[in-house]
């Protein structure tokens, strides 16, 4: 992922917030924003006929030392690229890049009623372990969300 590649990223994203079950954000952040928060080197965009389609990006889930190697992912798919593996190839691809970085367990939290997520991440070797009861609210409804994560080789 490259600055120039934002506003697509931004794009997909609000995607996602538009159908309320894939975030509890309410509008995209800026560049500014997302660069600040995410792992510079754990970012890939994919790309079909010039197009961006889908983002993938792991953030750092604590500021203290120890957790280091502990990163939580997001990935995104625009709509029109939904249920053609865009999903899975992003998210293999972040996951090499975190192995080979040292990174040794990777966290996702998501909506229950999300199974395309769920059913990805699983997919992939993440295990449910835990849920949050009404972490939070969207659009005034109080909503869980189940935390998976992936313990990764290094």
């Amino acid at each position: 992922m490259r600055p120039e590649d934002w506003p697509a990223v931004a794009a997909i994203y609000g995607e996602g917030i538009a159908t309320r079950g894939a975030t509890f954000e309410t509008e995209a952040p800026s560049y500014e924003s997302f660069d600040a928060g995410h792992h510079a080197e754990h970012r890939f965009v994919a790309v079909e006929d010039g197009r961006v389609v889908g983002w993938v990006a792991l953030a750092p889930t604590s500021a203290r030392t120890c957790y280091a190697g502990v990163a939580e992912s997001s990935v995104y798919v625009a709509e029109s690229a939904r249920g053609r593996g865009v999903g899975r190839a992003l998210m293999e691809a972040t996951l090499a890049s975190a192995e080979s970085a040292g990174i040794w367990t990777i966290h996702a939290g998501m909506f229950p009623e999300n199974t395309a997520s769920v059913t990805l991440h699983e997919g992939l070797g993440f295990r449910v372990v835990g849920r949050f009861e009404r972490i939070a609210q969207l659009d005034g409804v109080w909503r869980d969300t189940v935390i998976l994560e992936l313990r990764l080789k290094s």
